[in-house]
């Protein structure tokens, strides 16, 4: 993707996808810690009481891996049954599971009134299954732990929130044809994703195109394109590559990306059409 690093903000290099503690999930995993102590258990002995491994609650008092619902119900019954842990869990911060790069773009998200993706590479996270992102995650290299695993697929699936909780934002998906011919994850996997995307397209503010292999030449070679507009209409770019990732706002580069993916949803299939092709894509697996 175009762009220097002279043109873009918040630039970083780094362990691509390594979740980080957010400060609600240390400050949640210190009250934990406090109320385990107070009621007079060791480490080892509360994960006896809870059911969890004595480093999954290591992990979860350190601020590094986000407590699922049965970890925090069976904790709150070992701690006295209050009600506190069940009420801090709601405030976690829905960051861990994210490259440290790409949560200020995860920030306005939440937040953004457009929202438009070419993607040439992957299937675009808003649009993976649980299945499908189990396979990327597990394929990893470095190999990720089953902890760092489950913080990640938890993010993303979260994050998929933002297609039923924003219905008047608009959604854009430029996806290559070929993204669907690769089948990852064998022929189930990539039949519910079919599914799955056919399923989120239908929605009234999402746009579905595939970009067919028939076309040669497009705007996408150098790599995909994400945008995002504001409720202020400042429009912003985010590049993602090999254990890097750019946060764009130079609004020069923006403007050349922003032509790039209009040239890119011209040269693909229509929504209806590209509908029809999914479909017999899927009946042929």
């Amino acid at each position: 993707m175009a762009g220097s690093a002279e043109n873009t903000e918040g630039s970083a290099s780094g362990i691509g996808g390594e979740p980080e503690s957010s400060d609600s999930l240390r400050t949640f995993g210190a009250f934990l810690q406090a109320l385990r102590e107070h009621a007079g258990y060791s480490r080892e002995e509360f994960a006896a009481v809870v059911r969890f491994s004595k480093h999954t609650v290591a992990s979860v008092e350190q601020g590094r891996r986000i407590p699922d619902v049965d970890f925090v119900e069976r904790s709150e019954q070992a701690t006295g049954n209050t009600g506190a842990l069940r009420s801090a869990a709601r405030h976690i911060a829905r960051q861990p599971g994210l490259a440290s790069w790409f949560r200020r773009w995860a920030r306005l998200e939440s937040h953004a009134i457009t929202l438009y993706t070419y993607e040439c590479r992957l299937i675009p996270g808003l649009l993976q299954t649980e299945a499908y992102a189990r396979r990327l995650f597990d394929q990893r290299l470095p190999p990720l732990s089953d902890a760092d695993i489950d913080a990640q697929l938890a993010a993303r699936l979260d994050r998929q929130r933002l297609l039923k909780e924003r219905p008047h934002t608009a959604f854009g998906f430029v996806l290559d044809e070929h993204l669907f011919t690769r089948t990852t994850g064998g022929s189930a996997v990539t039949r519910e994703l079919i599914d799955h995307v056919l399923e989120v397209g239908a929605q009234r503010n999402v746009e579905v195109q595939v970009l067919p292999t028939s076309v040669d030449v497009h705007p996408g070679l150098d790599g995909p394109i994400v945008l995002q507009e504001t409720p202020e209409n400042r429009w912003f770019a985010y590049n993602e590559g090999q254990e890097t990732g750019q946060f764009i706002s130079d609004p020069k580069v923006v403007s050349v990306l922003q032509q790039r993916y209009v040239k890119l949803r011209a040269q693909a299939l229509t929504s209806e059409d590209s509908t029809s092709l999914l479909e017999r894509m899927r009946g042929a697996l």
